[in-house]
């Protein structure tokens, strides 16, 4: 609770079953990630790298990905509200593919192909 990671590289961490609430992940480096079955609630990821991360089956809730660069993420099953799936689906940088799972990035998000 109340987690500040600004400026970090925390590429292909472990964060599977992780509690991140509030959290002001800014300008930091998630590439290759691993958030299976996390619950990331009031996050905010502006200006960070998540190339190739993984959020299936998370709990994404009032989290923003907007500034945020999500190529090759994997947001199979993931639970992320309506508001937050809109500004996800509209980020330019979802796209591609995830190199550990092969979920196409956009539609696991359930986003409508361009």
């Amino acid at each position: 609770s109340g987690v500040i990671m600004t400026d970090t590289d925390v590429s292909k961490a472990n964060f599977r079953d992780a509690q991140f609430s509030k959290g002001y992940l800014r300008n930091s480096n998630f590439d290759g990630a691993d958030f299976t079955n996390a619950i990331v609630d009031r996050a905010t990821f502006k200006g960070s790298s998540l190339k190739g991360t993984i959020f299936a089956n998370a709990v994404l809730t009032a989290t923003s990905f907007e500034g945020a660069d999500v190529e090759n993420a994997d947001f199979t099953d993931a639970y992320i509200g309506d508001f937050d799936i809109r500004n996800l689906c509209k980020n330019p940088t979802l796209k591609g593919e995830n190199p550990t799972t092969g979920a196409d990035t956009r539609l696991s998000a359930n986003c409508k192909l361009n």
